[in-house]
Parts: C-alpha cells; sequence; structure tokens
C-alpha cells in the first residue's frame, strides 16, 4: 500500500502537478504533510522497502523479518493518526498484520508457567 505514491511520484514530476493541488485535504492535523507531500511520496517508497524486506525475511522464517515487521506494524499504529483520513485503512491493515505476526509467533503459549505447583 505504500508503495503505490511512491510509483506514482515520476508520472507526477514528469507532469510537472503542483503538489498543492495533490495536498489539499490530504491530512487535517498536521499541514506540514500537505506542504512536503512529495517528500512524503519519497519515503513511502522507503517504508515499502523496509515492509518487503520483513516479509521475504519471514517467509525465510527468520527472527530479524519478524521484528522488522512488528517494528514496520507498530510504527504504523502510532502514526496513523497524523494521515487521517487514510490513516484509518492503514490502521486497520497494520492491526490486523500485528496480530498474525503475534499469533504465529506466540500461538497458544501461557503467560506464566504453572507447571511448578
Amino acid at each position: 500500500m505504500e508503495g503505490l505514491p511512491f510509483l506514482a511520484l515520476p508520472v507526477l514530476l514528469l507532469l510537472d502537478v503542483d503538489s498543492a493541488v495533490l495536498a489539499y485535504g490530504f491530512s487535517f492535523i498536521v499541514p506540514f504533510f500537505n506542504e512536503n507531500l512529495y517528500l512524503m511520496m519519497v519515503m513511502s517508497g522507503l517504508f515499502a522497502t523496509l515492509r518487503i524486506v520483513g516479509a521475504v525475511g519471514l517467509l525465510k522464517e527468520r527472527t530479524w523479518g519478524y521484528a522488522l515487521s512488528v517494528i514496520n506494524c507498530v510504527i504504523t499504529l502510532t502514526l496513523m493518526i497524523f494521515m487521517l483520513p487514510a490513516g484509518i485503512a492503514d490502521g486497520l491493515l497494520s492491526g490486523a498484520a500485528l496480530l498474525l505476526l503475534l499469533f504465529a509467533r506466540y500461538g497458544s503459549q501461557k503467560i506464566f508457567d504453572r507447571s511448578f505447583q
């Protein structure tokens, strides 16, 4: 999802589209995002790359892939409030991904082992 704005960036730059036109009403909370929309599109490409690297790590069953994916989900959930209204969908997808990661890692493992009693 984050990669799509990055893929659209070269087209928008070639067509010389003003970022102020695109940013109209983008973020109600932080006007800084409206003023720097093209920079945010570049950062979304970086974030998409990190998500893909984390997914490859998970496919190869590597701990670093799991850790990177959890970090990506937590950062997305933290920043989703600043990206309203699009942050709602981002939060739902990231929250679901985080739950799946945690269920896959910890499954039915108990918090406390009571076998010593």
